[in-house]
Parts: structure tokens; C-alpha cells; sequence
């Protein structure tokens, strides 16, 4: 079988198709279909054996979900093994799938759908409340840098192949928790700079009045809004909905305002 059957425009193709379809999911097989759908048009010209095809169509509807953002990597690398090997591949490409969405979605979900969105979010939030738009417009600069670069992904894992797994290897989980690590720090920083917690009660003693917020600030500083965003993660580990919480901190908040509890 030849090694050149799949040429750039193909592999644009698909990648292009991993973005109309990669929304989809089901808790059965995953976003197996999608996979399906972005990938048949390549392996049609893979395999010019339809029971060839069928096989390899069969092999992707098993169980898959990665993160959408870096799943390319994966099926880019697929894409090379079946246009080198055809359907003797197939057991060693379900075991790339099977073995790296895990350790890919770890990375993109950390890094994509947590540190991104909350970083920036925190600097366009903080810079708009200043009545700066600078901090959207980097937001949404970022966000589109990202979104035109992930077709790049399949190219890579279309390049990179069955060398992936050599590449990669014990790096993934080291890389993940490295990400994680700055991820806990990145936020910490965010909530103690953007939470803003203060209590406006105060008391006398010997002719002294002291607040009760320099007596927690003297304690640990930014103390208050560490213990508001602990309750409101407790909270969504016990699967209350956002929008209660965003309800219930609202109503809080007027109320602690108007008896002098909390302050602006």
C-alpha cells in the first residue's frame, strides 16, 4: 500500500471537518461518531477495499473522547498509521486513541478550558471595570489565534505518526502536572487580585477603634475572598448550578450591605 495516497488537501479537509462535527457527543461511544464523519472522506481514499473500510470505519466507532482542541494530534497520527500499514494497523491504532486522549485531555482541559478562560477573562473583567476594552479585544485576539492554528494540529500528528507515543511518552503526565501546578498558582493569584470580599464592621476598646477587616487582613490578606471562592467550589462539587450560586452571592451581598456587614 502506498505511504501517499493522502495529500495536504486532504488532511486540511479533515481537519476542517473536525470543526463542524466535534460538538457532538453521546455517552456511549464518546465523540466516536464525529471522529467517523471527519475521518471518511480520508480513509475512502485510504481504502480502496470497502470491506477494508468497513473494518477501519468499525475500529473508529469504538469509545472515544479527547479533548476537541488536541484530539487532532491523535487522529492526524491515525490518519498515517492506516495510510502506511491499512487494516493491520488498526489494533495499534485503537491503542494510540486509547492511550493518549486520557493524558491529552488532562493537558487541553487544564490549559484550554480552565487557565485560558480564567486568566484572560480576569484581566478583560478587571480592565473593564476600569472602562478599558483592551483586555475583550486580548481575549478574543487569543481565543481567534488558537481557533486558526488548530487545523495546524493535524498536520503535526498526520507528520509526527506512530513516532507520537515515542515522542510524548512519560512527558504527558510531568507536563500535566507542571500545568496543573501553575494552574492552582495562576488562579490564586486571580481571586486574592479581582475577589473583592471586605467586611465593614468595626468595634471599640479603649477608646480604639479597630475594623474587623484589618484584624482579618493582619490574619491572612485577601482572607474573605479565599473563603468565598472555597464555599462557592464546595458548592459545585455538591452540583449546585451556577446560576444559584450567582443568585444566592447576589442576594448575600445586598443583604450584608444594607446591615453593615460588608462593604464596597
Amino acid at each position: 500500500m502506498s505511504n501517499h495516497k493522502l495529500t495536504k488537501k486532504d488532511i486540511l479537509r479533515t481537519a476542517l471537518r473536525h470543526y463542524l462535527g466535534v460538538t457532538t457527543f453521546n455517552y456511549d461511544t464518546g465523540i466516536a461518531p464525529t471522529i467517523v464523519w471527519e475521518l471518511f472522506p480520508a480513509l475512502r481514499k485510504i481504502y480502496a477495499n470497502d470491506d477494508d473500510l468497513v473494518l477501519s470505519l468499525d475500529n473508529h466507532f469504538r469509545y472515544y473522547n479527547c479533548n476537541p482542541w488536541l484530539s487532532p494530534l491523535i487522529t492526524g497520527a491515525t490518519l498515517a498509521m492506516e495510510e502506511k500499514d491499512g487494516v493491520k494497523s488498526i489494533e495499534a491504532v485503537q491503542n494510540l486513541k486509547t492511550g493518549l486522549m486520557g493524558p491529552l485531555s488532562g493537558i487541553g482541559d487544564t490549559i484550554i478550558w480552565v487557565m485560558m478562560p480564567t486568566i484572560f477573562g480576569a484581566i478583560a473583567g478587571s480592565m473593564g471595570k476600569k472602562g478599558n476594552p483592551l483586555g475583550m479585544w486580548l481575549f478574543l485576539a487569543v481565543f481567534l489565534i488558537c481557533f486558526f492554528l488548530r487545523p495546524y494540529l493535524y498536520f503535526v500528528g498526520y507528520q509526527t505518526g506512530t513516532n507520537l507515543i515515542a515522542k510524548l511518552g512519560q512527558k504527558l503526565d510531568a507536563f500535566t502536572d507542571a500545568v496543573s501546578v501553575l494552574g492552582i498558582m495562576v488562579i490564586g493569584s486571580i481571586v486574592s487580585s479581582t475577589v473583592n470580599v471586605q467586611t465593614g464592621w468595626a468595634f471599640q476598646t479603649g477608646g480604639v477603634k479597630i475594623t474587623l477587616q484589618s484584624v482579618l487582613d493582619q490574619i491572612c490578606p485577601s482572607l474573605l475572598p479565599a473563603i468565598l471562592v472555597a464555599a462557592l467550589y464546595y458548592m459545585l462539587k455538591k452540583k449546585v448550578k451556577m446560576a444559584t450560586l450567582i443568585l444566592a452571592v447576589i442576594v448575600i451581598a445586598m443583604l450584608g450591605a444594607a446591615i453593615g456587614l460588608f462593604k464596597a
